[in-house]
């Protein structure tokens, strides 16, 4: 039997798998200098997106997958 995979704990509490098996993070350039971004932005930075697909394979194995 093979041995089973750590999940990277920084990963977990960073991604979520949806019930259909979507990996979804949150998006960047939230956290400061928030003054100088519009509020349209700051409001589209708030929502959650999916994983694209070139860094989908990475994201799995950090979450043991």
């Amino acid at each position: 039997m093979a041995n089973k995979n750590k999940t990277k704990r920084a990963a977990a509490k960073r991604f979520k798998v949806t019930g259909s098996g979507k990996i979804v993070r949150m998006k960047a350039y939230k956290s400061h200098k928030t003054a100088q971004k519009s509020p349209a932005r700051k409001r589209r930075l708030r929502k959650a997106t999916t994983v694209s697909s070139a860094n989908l394979s990475n994201v799995k194995k950090l979450l043991g997958m």
